[in-house]
């Protein structure tokens, strides 16, 4: 039977129509800025590559998988997994197109641990032997692998954990024991159901003179724990997924237990430190933080992963918002036109400082994965120097940049109105699954003291007038604010008029809530409790001044984007740093004197008028990102602007709802005419 509704078209302008008009009143050169952000290190030719191949596929059709249940959702994620392994070996697609494969599918994988953070370690903390054992292992995909560190009790800190592995030194054998209910494996995630092996952080226990054990904090060992053929748990393992949660819908994160499982002395990672097998001897490693180095690798994904999705979120509320239409301009005629509503200022300021920090985060993610390959290279080599700087980075940033891309994913939501809130939106899974990142990895409260505590450090040497051998940016950082407070010269900053200025204000409250902290703490003898909310507020404007300074450098520095398109982007910079320094601008003058009240009163018109220069590129502004359709997933935020054809049509066709019809009569048992009833419904309970 013919349906009418296939004919309906919806009111003029078409978002068709709306986005063709932003496009066209914008000189932003597109697909330069794209090839500029994303087509160096060959992203965009590998997402192309990649793309065509996922949309031949049925399995990797979006349009009914929020209807899923969650065990069909994990099924449905294994599946994918599976077949995508499958297209790498057909396709021969090198490790950063598997990576693309995945990202764009946009499915949590089962396997992501095993091709992050298992992987990731057997790299950095195995020795040359056991790399060799086991990494064709791992990257032929023959055994399946976690990463088991947190635990039901612990998290962040890791020094607590309670699993314990022992040392027998007659069997030459660790034992893997669970003292406590606490001492459990949780969130792990690809263990729960998927994975036949772990590394798993305990704490190592070795025999002293007296007879007893000795704790040597925490180390990793690899471990199987799942028999290869019939993949159910060894005796002495319990082991299994832990439930619904936010999000994640297809990954099985793990609770894990061990009741004396013994394992060889082999599965001690060693790398780093080792333990004689005939003498229990321990040989500590030459810097201890290099056993977190998985973390460091994680974290430093993590910041560029950031970028990516806060780019989709704003892609989708600048497209939508200007599409969608509400009320006519209250001091025009009567009868005049609904405004877009990307047009008001009260939609601007929620959506545009987030397009402009999507660009902030992307050139700090670039810096940050120079720092990481860097300092990799040279610990390979045998030089730690690096290591602290890059950890205190890493730990700040991943902070600061998945707090911005979480609160920016809602606040996007919200200004999307009604249709924010729909399925249509494409918004519902990137949020549900984002909201674990401010805590995964390190609490991003907890983890910004590891930020502190080393600029308290930097700044205690350069009190002092010390230099130790490992001298960074931070080194002169704090040496240029000491010999200004100590000196003559001037601290205030033309902040409205002098992009520089900008970025030396962010330095300069930094460098002073570094040095207060540094006073209070050091100089007074204040208890680190008591300080944990000043060292929250030292990282984060650390990492701000990190964001502003990689986002000006990387302008100041380029050379292969045209004069108007550098221009816009020298807004989006400005608008970003000057709205993060409206938030706390007062600090400036009151705690720092690195800028004139005048100024700082008059910062919040110098958003407006940014905003108003931004406004009529926002739509090219995030085309440049060059996120597909199929990675959406949002009516809303479709690149040709049909928003109500697709919202109609998702409803109208693919609502699995919709195909049945139901029996309403409460005195009747009866659920689905000609189908379930009430004992059927209650027999899946």
């Amino acid at each position: 039977m013919p349906d009418f509704t296939d004919s309906l078209l919806p009111k003029q302008p078409t978002g068709l129509e709306a986005l063709a008009h932003e496009r066209r009143h914008s000189n932003l050169a597109i697909d330069e800025l794209a090839t500029h952000l994303l087509g160096v290190d060959g992203f965009l030719a590998r997402q192309s590559k990649v793309l065509s191949v996922l949309q031949s596929e049925p399995l990797f059709s979006k349009s009914h998988q929020q209807n899923l249940s969650r065990p069909d959702r994990y099924k449905l994620g294994l599946a994918r997994g599976k077949l995508l392994r499958r297209l790498a070996d057909k396709h021969g697609w090198i490790s950063e197109e598997h990576e693309m494969a995945e990202y764009l599918v946009d499915d949590v994988s089962p396997y992501m641990l095993h091709m992050g953070m298992f992987v990731t370690t057997i790299r950095e903390q195995a020795s040359d032997a056991q790399r060799a054992h086991w990494l064709p292992l791992i990257e032929g995909w023959k055994i399946i692998g976690a990463y088991a560190q947190t635990e039901l009790g612990h998290g962040s800190d890791v020094r607590g954990l309670e699993l314990e592995a022992r040392y027998d030194l007659e069997t030459r054998e660790f034992v893997l024991r669970s003292p406590t209910l606490t001492a459990s494996k949780w969130w792990n995630g690809t263990l729960g159901r998927t994975a036949n092996h772990a590394i798993v952080v305990a704490q190592l226990l070795l025999p002293d003179s007296q007879g007893g054990y000795v704790s040597y904090g925490p180390h990793p060992f690899i471990v199987q724990v799942r028999d290869m053929k019939t993949h159910l748990p060894f005796d002495g393992v319990v082991i299994g997924d832990i439930g619904p949660k936010y999000g994640y819908a297809t990954m099985d994160n793990a609770y894990m237990l061990f009741n004396n499982f013994r394992i060889p002395h082999s599965a001690l990672l060693s790398r780093y430190s080792s333990v004689d097998p005939d003498t229990g001897r321990y040989t500590k490693p030459k810097e201890s933080a290099v056993v977190y180095g998985t973390l460091t690798f994680m974290r430093s994904k993590i910041i560029q992963h950031a970028r990516l999705v806060l780019a989709r979120a704003v892609t989708v509320a600048v497209r939508y918002t200007a599409v969608r239409r509400q009320f006519s301009d209250r001091d025009g005629p009567s009868n005049g036109p609904e405004l877009p509503v990307l047009d008001y200022p009260t939609v601007q300021i929620r959506i545009l400082p987030l397009l402009a920090t999507a660009f902030a985060l992307h050139y700090t993610a670039l810096a940050m994965q120079r720092i990481y390959i860097s300092t990799r290279k040279e610990i390979e080599a045998g030089n730690f120097d690096s290591l602290a700087y890059m950890h205190s980075m890493s730990s700040g940033l991943k902070s600061l940049c998945t707090t911005l891309a979480a609160d920016g994913i809602e606040t996007c939501r919200r200004a999307l109105g009604g249709h924010g809130f729909g399925g249509g939106s494409g918004l519902i899974q990137l949020n549900s699954d984002y909201l674990s990142k401010p805590t995964v990895e390190g609490d991003n409260w907890m983890i910004t003291q590891q930020t502190a505590a080393y600029l308290i450090k930097k700044m205690t040497s350069a009190v002092k007038g010390m230099k130790g051998t490992a001298v960074d940016e931070i080194d002169v950082q704090y040496g240029t604010y000491l010999s200004q407070i100590h000196g003559a010269s001037q601290t205030s900053y033309n902040i409205l008029e002098q992009d520089q200025d900008l970025v030396r204000a962010f330095q300069h409250r930094a460098t002073a809530l570094a040095y207060n902290v540094y006073e209070a703490r050091v100089v007074n003898k204040k208890p680190w409790t008591s300080l944990m909310i000043e060292l929250h507020k030292l990282s984060k404007a650390q990492s701000q001044y990190i964001l502003v300074t990689k986002f000006h450098d990387a302008l100041a520095s380029n050379t292969d984007l045209s004069e108007g398109t550098r221009n816009i982007l020298w807004n989006v910079f400005r608008l970003f740093a000057s709205y993060t320094l409206e938030a706390d601008r007062y600090e400036l003058v009151f705690t720092c004197g690195a800028a004139s009240r005048a100024q700082l009163d008059a910062l919040p018109a110098r958003v407006n008028e940014l905003m108003a220069r931004i406004r009529p590129h926002a739509v090219s502004l995030v085309d440049a990102w060059k996120i597909p359709d199929y990675l959406l997933d949002s009516a809303l935020g479709r690149y040709d602007g049909r928003v109500y054809e697709d919202l109609f049509n998702r409803a109208h066709r693919f609502n699995p709802l919709n195909k049945l019809t139901v029996n309403p009569n409460y005195w009747e048992d009866e659920i689905i005419k000609g189908g379930e009833d009430i004992k059927a419904i209650r027999a899946k309970l």
